[in-house]
Parts: structure tokens; sequence; C-alpha cells
């Protein structure tokens, strides 16, 4: 163990009593009343909650999102809340008021200040040329339960004037309240959260397993046609009445609905394949060495095989020949077409070899694409089912596209391999997806979810990728649980808000696993050997963070940016490695807090002196202050409830022995009323 010269401890003590100085200038210039405390611009705040297609809906369609503002004493920012039950819960949580202070000031939209419209959507709009006021919370009155809502959810709509609030709901349902109705009803959200996420990743996944099952039930059809002449018609699984047909654009034509065409053995030289009723296109197995299995070939131009009708599949193929172009944004970005369309351009409207196009129920099983550009592209086709694929993409992300792309639609992609290109998996507002039991090897990232919500990311294993999992554009609700990312750059990197990542292996990565979006549920991670195990460096903590294994990582955490965090909650911690700091009671945890990113606590067990430091008075009345005051805090990360052994000893021992463990391994976390954390089942 290295330890520290005098020099070096003595710029560690400097560095200790700097702290306190910077922190004590802080403490005094923080607001002590709210008389100057305005209302500012809700652009110029630190917002949270909410989601992406909200705002973006909001800014197109003209509807309106109710807003809270809230000064904090310990906090620089003014920090703005989309959604009025999202800054009820945030204020009634005592882990946010340590981090942030004491709020000061709160303000809320004031629908009085409108004459409020109720769409046939639910949505609130205003009449032309008015605009939503604020007021403060103690004098405002609040309709809940009504029909109003935006994309997301319901909502709670503030009035200053009790007289409008009664009217609104006399007119739209629900009931007018006062602002203790409203955080009472908000209360502690994680344990009611964490039970909340573990049924909903038993829905999904039987969701995911009623919709795969009712998929392959669609596929198992009839042979009506076989491509080819008598001979192939008698080596194939057809019944002696099936038709031929010389090709398979001539079979699929003459195919009745709800039958299957057989393509035998053999390479299929094709321009493109449409299925425009609901058959199934089946060969005799992907092709593994050159001779064997049915292999379709495209003219190098477009997608190979599009979908066209509701419950038709493609099965037990190859597919080679897919154009090279990956993108056609490019095509029209010069044309005036809004956000989403944008978007679907970009990345739904390449080449690729397989297509679903508005294909409700349609499916894609046992199939290997090789292509320039993208694998499967699947368009507004609710319900499809994309299992046992292999995809091989370009050699380089830059030349490369997807594997799969999900868009507008839940979808459920199961038991597949993707292999070089860009990304595996890429969704954009396809909310309700299931991505499970996937391996990706790809050239950027794993998993790639852009504006999607409802989703379940579960049980993938990604190696040697620049991101293994990444969530943008803040959606809401997503679940990523027991997934393996090792051998990257980043392992998972969320955003979003009101979300669980939960029992992730994340090993030998660059960074492990981010701590960022807001209301989001980091609970039984094991990270392990990262050269940084968590990186927090969201402008607004407000994430919990417990249950987790940070060890043997060259760094446990950075945080670089934002305040203060606190990542322990109703007593419960993360296990950081063994420390060389009491437990005095023998109660599995550290009888003082451990602040990772700090001077010292980042280097004990270590270095040596900083061992000695750490118990130091100077170091001891600094964490004592600290504790006791929002404003004397640096930037960095506390454990109040460090734990003293392992969450997860098994899943840490195999990784230590050079074992890749299944992500089974890692107990669920159930929470229970006498603990938000849980305990491990």
């Amino acid at each position: 163990m290295a330890l520290l010269s005098p020099t070096g401890t003595a710029w560690l003590t400097i560095g200790v009593g700097v702290v306190l100085v910077v922190a004590s200038v802080s403490f005094a210039l923080t607001p002590v009343g709210s008389e100057s405390l305005n209302p500012v611009t809700f652009e110029d705040t630190v917002s949270m909650g909410g989601t992406g297609v909200d705002t973006r809906r909001a800014e197109a369609e003209g509807f309106l999102l109710p807003r809270a503002e809230v000064f904090y004493s310990g906090y620089r920012y003014v920090v703005g809340y989309v959604g009025i039950e999202t800054a009820a819960s945030e204020l009634g949580d005592q882990s946010a008021r340590r981090q942030f202070g004491d709020p000061l000031a709160v303000y809320v939209s004031d629908f009085s200040t409108i004459s409020p419209t109720v769409t046939d959507d639910g949505y609130v709009v205003p009449e032309r040329g008015q605009a939503v006021g604020w007021t403060p919370v103690e004098s405002a009155h609040f309709v809940i339960d009504s029909d109003a809502r935006i994309p997301s959810g319901p909502i709670v709509l503030p009035f200053s004037d009790p007289e409008d609030a009664e009217q609104f709901a006399a007119a739209h349902g629900g009931r007018v309240v006062d602002w203790a109705t409203v955080t009472a009803r908000a209360g502690d959200p994680l344990p009611a959260k964490l039970r909340a996420f573990e049924r909903s990743i038993d829905e999904r996944h039987a969701w995911a397993t009623r919709t795969a099952e009712a998929a392959a039930a669609r596929r198992d059809r009839p042979v009506s046609v076989v491509v080819g002449n008598e001979s192939t018609q008698a080596s194939g699984p057809a019944p002696n009445d099936a038709q031929t047909a010389p090709t398979i654009e001539a079979g699929v034509a003459a195919a009745p609905p709800d039958t299957t065409v057989y393509v035998p053995e053999g390479t299929y030289e094709v321009d493109r394949i449409v299925l425009n009723r609901s058959v199934t296109l089946a060969g005799a197995g992907p092709s593994l060495h050159t001779g064997d299995g049915t292999t379709i070939r495209g003219d190098g131009n477009g997608s190979v095989v599009v979908v066209q009708a509701d419950g038709a599949s493609v099965v037990d193929l190859s597919v080679t020949g897919v154009g090279n172009v990956g993108s056609r944004g490019r095509e029209r970005r010069n044309e005036s077409v809004d956000w989403d369309t944008t978007v679907q351009l970009a990345y739904g409207y390449g080449d690729a070899g397989i297509v679903l196009d508005g294909a409700t129920g349609a499916s894609v099983a046992g199939v290997r694409i090789t292509t320039p550009a993208s694998g499967v592209i699947v368009r507004d086709s609710s319900d499809s089912v994309l299992t046992g694929l292999t995809v091989r993409g370009a050699e380089t992300a830059r030349e490369g596209f997807m594997s799969v792309v999900l868009i507008g639609a839940p979808s459920v992609v199961e038991d597949s391999t993707f292999r070089g290109g860009r990304d595996g998996v890429y969704t954009h507002r396809a909310d309700g997806s299931v991505i499970r039991d996937n391996y990706a090897d790809p050239g950027r990232y794993g998993v790639h979810e852009m504006y999607t919500s409802d989703s379940l990311v579960a049980n993938n294993t990604v190696r040697n990728a620049q991101t293994g999992i990444i969530v943008m554009t803040r959606p809401t609700d997503n679940i990523v649980v027991s997934n393996d990312v090792r051998q990257s750059t980043y392992g998972v990197i969320p955003a979003g808000g009101g979300s669980y990542y939960a029992r992730n292996v994340v090993v030998d990565n660059d960074y492990g696993i981010g701590i960022a979006g807001d209301r989001n549920a980091f609970v039984g991670n094991v990270v392990v050997d990262n050269r940084v195990g968590a990186r927090a460096n969201e402008i607004l903590p407000a994430n919990w963070v417990i249950r987790n294994d940070f060890a043997a990582n060259d760094r446990a955490v950075t945080s670089d940016i934002g305040p203060f965090r606190t990542w322990s909650h109703g007593g419960v911690g993360n296990y950081w490695g063994a420390l060389p700091i009491a437990d005095g009671d023998d109660n599995g945890v550290y009888d003082r807090p451990y602040r990772p990113t700090g001077t010292v606590d980042s280097r004990i067990g270590a270095v040596g002196g900083a061992t000695t430091l750490a118990q130091s008075p100077a170091s001891v009345t600094l964490r004592r202050v600290q504790g006791a005051v929002s404003g004397l805090r640096q930037s960095g990360v506390v454990d109040t409830h460090a734990r003293t052994r392992p969450f997860h000893p098994a899943v840490l021992n195999s990784v230590r022995n050079g074992t890749d463990p299944t992500n089974q391994t890692v107990g669920r976390v159930v929470a229970t009323s006498s603990t938000a954390g849980g305990v491990s089942a």
C-alpha cells in the first residue's frame, strides 16, 4: 500500500482547510429570506420532470405543462419542475433537503390567469394570446384526479382563485385540495416505486412472452407454395398438393393468406420482395456456410424484404445484398419538417435486410442478415417480434448503421446477436418495447433508446462498445435490469426520469455507470474493475442510489459539476469495498459517512497517510459541519450508511475469479415498509 509523504499529508490538510474557507463564504452568501425571490423565466431554471416527448409536443401543439419553481437555501440555481406532483414529491423527500437545503420560496403555474380549455385528448390549452402566470404555492388551490393530462400521464392543475378551481373541477372532474394534501399524497415515493418497478418487470416480461408466443403460433402455417420445381417440392416440408412457383415473388403472389411460401436451400437473386398479405416466408434455415441453407440476395440497392401485412412472417433464411444507405435524412434536410419526421427519416428509412412497415403482429425469426446499412427496420408495427436474429453489420460504426431499428410502436427483440455496424438496437418513440436476452458487439452502442418510455431492457450482454446501454431525451418509466456490460468505453448511461436501473453487472470499462436524470433509482448494480466506477455529473441530483456494490474501481466516483449528492436512503447505502473505518456496533454499516469523492476518503485504503488524516480533528470537524449545513458542502458524493459487506458477494467473487456470472445471480430488490432500500430476495 502506498504511503503519503509528509509533504503529501500537508497538501491534503491544506485542501481540507480550503474547503472549510470556501464553503463558509458560500454559506454567507446564501439568501435567508424570500422577499426578493420572484419567479424567473422557466427556461432559465435547472429543470426536472416530464419527458422529452411532453416538451416537444407541447411546443408543437400549444398545450400547457403545469410547472413549479423552487428556491433552495443550499442550492445556487432555481429549480424548475415539470409537473406539480414531481415538485411535491421532491419537497417531501428528506434526502433532497439534505442535498439542496430548505425551500425558501415555491411558485406554481397559475391557471387562473388563462381561460383553460381541455381538448379531446385531455390537454389543457389557453385562449390565443394568454400566458400562464405564477402564484405562491401556499395560496394556490389544486385540482386533482381530473380529466386533464399531458402525453406522459394525468396532471395536477393549480389556480390562485378558488372559484376558478371549483369551476374547472365541475366541468372536467376531480376535486379541489390544498398544498398539504398534494404533498401528503406524494409522501416518500421510493418504497412504492421499487415495488411498482418490480411488478412492471414481471408484467413487461409477461407481455413480451405472450406477444412472442402469439407470433410463433402465427408463423406456423401450412405450406401452400414451394419455390422451385417439382423436385424441390418433393424434398421440402410441403404437402403433395402444394403449388410450385418459379420465383419467390411469384410464390408470394400465389399464396393464399395464412399459408407458408417455402423456399428450399439455395441462393435466390431478387430485386425486392414485398409481403402484402399475411403469409410466412420460410427458408430451409439460414446459411452458415457456402452452399447450405436458404439465402435471399438483393441487388445492392435498397431494402431486400418489405413486410406490409399484419401477422406476416419471415423465418429460417439469410438475407444479403442490402443497399448501403443508412440514413435518408440528408436527402430532405432542407425541407421544413417537424422534429419527429426528421428523426424518422434519419433512422427509419434507410436500407435494411428486412423492413416491417405498418405490419401489426409481424415477426422475423431465425434469420441471418449481412448488411452495410441496417439489419431490420420496424416502423409502426405494433406487437412485432424479432427473435433468433444474427445481424452482421459493417466493420466500423462510421461505415454501418443499426442492426435493429424500432420506430413508433412497441416491439419485442429477443435472443439475437448483433455484431459490427453502429448500434445493436435503436429505438425512437417505441414506447413499451422489450429488448431482452440479446448479445451485442457493436461499433457504437449496444442498446440506444431515444424518445422511448415504458420500455424493458433486460438480460442483454454487451462487449467492446463505445457505450453498452444508453438512454437519451428525457423519457420516463424505463427499466434497465440484469444486463452485463464489459470491455466498453461507457457501461450504462441513463437519462430521463422515473426509471429503474437495477442488477446490472458493469465490469472492466473505462466508465462504469452514469448517475443522471431525475428521480431515477439505481439499485443493486455490481460495478467492478472499471477505471471510474460511477459518474455523477448532473446539475440537479435527484436520484436514489442504494444497495450497489462499487468495488475495485480505479476511482469509485467522479463528480466534477453539480452540488453535493447523498447516495443513501432510509438507512440503506452502498458497498465501496473494505474500508479502514470502524463499525463499532457490528451492524454492517460504517460508523461515519463515507465520501468516495472526498479529498481524503477517496484515497483511504489505498494511501496509508490518508487513513490517518481521515481520523484527524480537522477532517472530523469538517464532516460534522458538512453533515449539518448543506451550504458547507462541495460538489461530490456522500454515503451516510456505507455498508461493510457486499450486497452481492457471489457476483463479486465470480468476477474476481475471471468468470462471467449469469445475470440472474444478482438478487431482486423488494421494497418493504421498514426500509426504502428493501431486502435481497
